[in-house]
């Protein structure tokens, strides 16, 4: 059993260790194997952290043998995205010029997933700032989809996706400004929580200066894993209080026992780019595995969602140009000056009235989908539009680009909202994964994870795999 331990999920394991069936140090011993087995062929982890890991896994066995407290992650390893500190290291952020700048504190994620139990053993690979569709970066190069090369892994957490869809690791931190957690678990046949903003701490300590406040509104730190259960662990165990983040609020992750009358709206129609026949199957299909589950399921969809996209450009691409391009300039290449370019070309900076009324226009946005949530409670939709594209497609041509992020229309929406949104895969479609994500209201992760998980039972689990590279 020992060398198929990186088959399991986060609970499974934790549960192995608790009861002193396996050591961590063998769980770590067959992950750190495994890294080394596959990650040659994907390229999603930048640096593994063995020797560390090792350390922690004894530390891990001793405080079992004292029959001591454990975290609910004892022992389970983890990795951590290449944009948040662990002290000691960089975090470049796919950034050549940020190699060698060490961090002398965790983030506050980190801190959390450490307090659980959980082990880092490795960094995963980001684009440039974080800010692509697809992920990749001169400095550690292109991250491969492990389901199929010819496709994106997803950007910017694609690193996490990747090797956690090929079995590196139980739960890979990521984070999400427009999409970046839901579209990986998407395009790797994953699943993770976007949860509501605010509900993960989140600061770099490298950091020189706070982001800009949309930035900080706009972005969350969360999970992704292979299983609801896993997602719904590994956010509890992020989610605990951190003073260093001063937008930090308590969120509830709480099981819904029975299906009532709630009714779940299905955005089969969703603006942007045409739906693909493969994600239309998947929104009909996980409909109606709710419908038969005894909810009540409506096609219509939320309102507003491409004004939704729209003022997130605005005000993002906004805060971009004014504040953050000149050294993203400077410490950047041509590829993610070429996505900078592509995203201003058709959301220009605004003046600032302009971008102080799109900042008034989100309140009202976020009153019309508050009433909307208040009758249909979760929205099923599409995580993206169209199929996985091939990779750095998103970086070709101006016209291309804008139909990349038009077809992301209402995965930025819920960034712009600031509420949660599990994804959760609906099964494979000619060998590729598909998957859909449940949207709610503020603070409600328990019951989007609730009707994923029922998904998930019906569909089944596609992750972990060995990499088909061909």
């Amino acid at each position: 059993m020992s060398d198929l331990l990186w088959q399991l999920g986060a609970m499974e394991t934790a549960e192995l260790i608790s009861k002193k069936d396996v050591s961590a140090r063998e769980v770590i011993e067959n992950h750190l194997e495994r890294l080394t087995e596959v990650n040659p062929k994907i390229n999603a982890i930048t640096r593994s952290l063995n020797d560390a890991a090792m350390e922690m896994a004894i530390l891990a066995d001793e405080i079992i043998s004292r029959n001591e407290q454990i975290g609910p992650l004892h022992g389970v390893p983890v990795t951590i995205k290449d944009n948040v500190d662990i002290i000691g290291q960089s975090s470049p952020n796919g950034l050549s010029k940020l190699k060698d700048k060490l961090a002398p504190a965790n983030s506050p994620v980190v801190d959390n997933l450490l307090k659980a139990g959980a082990i880092p053993i490795g960094r995963t690979n980001t684009p440039e700032f974080s800010l692509r569709w697809h992920t990749g970066n001169p400095l550690f190069g292109d991250t491969i989809n492990p389901w199929d090369k010819n496709i994106t892994p997803g950007g910017s957490s694609g690193g996490a996706a990747a090797s956690l869809a090929a079995g590196i690791g139980c739960i890979a931190h990521g984070n999400d400004l427009g999409g970046s957690l839901r579209y990986p678990a998407y395009c790797c046949g994953l699943t993770t929580i976007k949860p509501t903003q605010g509900t993960v701490p989140a600061f770099n300590p490298t950091a020189g200066e706070d982001r800009p406040p949309m930035m900080q509104l706009l972005s969350t730190q969360g999970p992704i894993t292979r299983s609801i259960n896993d997602a719904r662990l590994a956010f509890n165990a992020m989610s605990r209080s951190d003073r260093r983040d001063p937008w930090w609020t308590p969120g509830f992750v709480q099981k819904q026992e029975k299906a009532g009358s709630t009714k779940i709206a299905l955005a089969m129609e969703t603006p942007g780019a045409p739906l693909a026949d493969e994600v239309r199957q998947s929104l009909h299909n996980a409909g109606k595995i709710l419908e038969a589950a005894g909810y009540i399921v409506e096609e219509i969809s939320p309102p507003k969602i491409a004004r939704c996209a729209e003022v997130w450009a605005g005000l993002i691409g906004t805060e971009l140009r004014s504040v953050l391009r000149k050294a993203m300039d400077e410490l950047g290449s041509s590829q993610i000056s070429a996505a900078l370019d592509f995203l201003e070309s058709f959301h220009k900076e605004c003046a600032l009235p302009d971008y102080i009324r799109l900042g008034m226009e989100r309140t009202q946005l976020m009153r019309e989908w508050s009433v909307f949530l208040q009758e249909y409670e979760v929205i099923i939709g599409p995580v993206s539009n169209i199929r996985p594209f091939a990779p750095n497609e998103d970086i070709q041509t101006k016209e291309r680009a804008k139909e990349i992020f038009s077809a992301h229309n209402l995965l930025v929406a819920v960034n712009l909202l600031g509420i949660p949104a599990a994804t959760v895969c609906t099964g494979l479609q000619d060998d590729r994964p598909y998957g859909v994500q449940l949207i709610g209201w503020k603070y409600n992760e328990h019951l989007c994870l609730d009707l994923a998980q029922m998904i998930e039972d019906h569909v089944g689990r596609v992750a972990p795999i060995d990499p088909k590279i061909f």
